[in-house]
């Protein structure tokens, strides 16, 4: 006799005990529902999966474990699904202690580069891998994917050896602080069928190996440059690119309600002709977030911005505000205008017009990670009024589509940044835990002024209820995202109400592991 394998739908359950003379417990619901009837659909030693499942193993940076079935199942009440198949052998665990708490992320390419005297062996068996590597590699896949869709959509690699391409390169971003470059409204590249049409294709482009390597470079680098906090380092940073790359991939078409067809491996943007506000309609404009996303915590230190201005660091005499966004802009950027990246830069513009929309959008973007400052955030609320709520008489078209997507833009990396906060519980304690123990060891260092375990558990009660579901719950009204934004509503209440019921416990657990940790010192 044959049986299939049982199959995996995620989403939540009722749970009871079943009376009568052979008592039991049961679950009951529509994903039991959904579950079972997947069931028949199944294989023998094959693991199926729903749709919803998948999108939370890409999430935690596992997308290399599933495939997507060549064609959809149907289902009685649901209709047709796309599901997926369990790769048994990428989902096997590396043999490295390291773990990368919601961020798992790796990569089987059978390329080999040595950048910087590390070997990157990219095996099935990522085991020999350091956790930084592995980040690092999962990173330049996710850029890669969105450089092939940039040179697709033009026809080729830009000319690099352009001299007024250049002269632009030495000059922009010169001035006097990065914040100042800040701009209400961002002009997006628009819908041209032409590259949609070149972009059908783009897996199949060949960035070249110069160019790959110096990214792998580049990305290798820019971990080097994160410090070694508990909380805003290297892995916090691909943890926040892996929720952009998500949220990219669920755009959708808020005129038709048209969502994007992706792939489980790549950010591929080309199967949508409509567009939301011009975002989907440019590759640059997608490869901009999240490259942002990956460098936006450069060099932070581990302590507020405040701070640094009351230590008036090098930094903080510079900038006087947003100290660590702008101090990671002007690394990161700096760090690409190098000689040895210009096949790189060559990828991802080849115009004036190109270079200037990067910039910018790297900066809106990584400027509007700083949620702290009052007068920045009081800026973005009255933005999103106007933008959302306002009737702009005034507006032509395009300049209203364009405001919507600058703030939607940075709306999305805001949310992304605090993403920990709207996904599974086990993720939100992991990161929770890892912040707190970052204040808290810079209160005992002297480099903050309070001490947090006094605060954290009705400060995380107020951030919740005060950013985290307002943000939710204006990713969910702008109708950008799809179901994404219900999920990240639907996660940051169920953490906020488990937080109540747990933080108080799980600070005193914080601080007791803190202190172990001090005394094996």
């Amino acid at each position: 006799m044959s049986f299939n394998s049982p199959p995996y739908q995620s989403g939540q359950v009722t749970a009871g005990v079943l009376r009568g003379e052979r008592s039991r417990f049961q679950l009951f619901g529509d994903t039991m529902n959904t579950a079972a009837r997947m069931e028949s659909t199944s294989g023998r030693s094959r693991v199926q999966v729903s749709q919803v499942t998948a999108d939370l193993l890409v999430a935690s940076g596992l997308s290399k474990w599933i495939v997507p079935r060549e064609s959809k199942i149907f289902v009685k009440g649901k209709g047709e699904m796309q599901t997926y198949w369990l790769n048994t052998k990428a989902a096997k665990r590396p043999k490295s202690s390291e773990q990368t708490n919601g961020t798992e992320m790796t990569s089987d390419s059978g390329d080999s580069d040595s950048v910087n005297e590390v070997n990157f062996n990219i095996l099935d068996d990522v085991g020999t891998m350091t956790k930084t590597e592995r980040l690092v590699e999962w990173n330049v896949e996710v850029l890669t994917s969105l450089l092939q869709q940039i040179v697709a959509s033009r026809g080729g690699v830009g000319d690099s050896n352009s001299a007024s391409l250049k002269e632009k390169e030495a000059i922009i971003g010169t001035g006097d602080t990065v914040l100042e470059e800040f701009v209400s409204i961002i002009p997006l590249k628009r819908f041209d069928a032409g590259d949609l049409s070149r972009r059908q294709e783009a897996s199949s482009i060949d960035i070249g190996e110069k160019a790959k390597t110096q990214l792998r470079n580049y990305l290798a680098n820019v971990a080097s440059m994160y410090q070694d906090n508990p909380f805003h380092n290297f892995e916090h940073a691909s943890h926040v690119t892996a929720s952009v790359k998500k949220l990219l991939t669920r755009i959708v078409n808020v005129d038709e309600g048209n969502g994007l067809t992706t792939s489980t491996d790549n950010v591929n943007l080309v199967d949508l002709a409509g567009h939301s506000y011009g975002i989907t309609s440019d590759p640059l404009t997608q490869f901009s977030v999240v490259f942002s996303a990956i460098i936006h915590d450069m060099d932070h230190p581990g302590v507020t911005n405040a701070q640094l201005v009351k230590e008036k660091t090098r930094s903080a005499e510079i900038f006087k505000k947003s100290v660590a966004e702008q101090n990671s802009v002007e690394l990161a950027w700096g760090l690409l205008m190098g000689e040895e990246y210009e096949a790189l830069r060559a990828c991802i513009y080849h115009t004036e017009d190109d270079l200037r929309r990067f910039r910018q959008l790297v900066v809106n973007t990584v400027m509007a990670t700083d949620i702290v400052d009052k007068e920045l955030q009081a800026l973005r609320k009255a933005r999103w009024e106007t933008a959302f709520t306002a009737t702009l008489v005034h507006d032509a078209d395009l300049t209203s589509e364009d405001r919507k997507a600058t703030i939607v833009i940075e709306h999305l990396i805001q949310a992304s940044d605090v993403a920990h906060t709207m996904q599974h519980w086990h993720i939100y304690r992991s990161w929770n835990e890892k912040f707190f123990m970052e204040c808290y060891a810079a209160y005992k260092s002297g480099r903050a002024d309070s001490d947090p375990s006094e605060s954290w558990y009705k400060g995380e009660i107020g951030f919740f209820d005060f950013y985290v579901i307002p943000l939710a719950k204006k990713l969910e009204s702008c109708g950008v995202f799809g179901v994404s934004s219900h999920e990240y509503l639907s996660y940051a209440q169920s953490n906020r109400d488990e937080w109540v019921r747990e933080g108080e416990r799980m600070v005193k657990e914080y601080l007791a592991k803190y202190k172990e940790m001090v005394k094996d010192q």
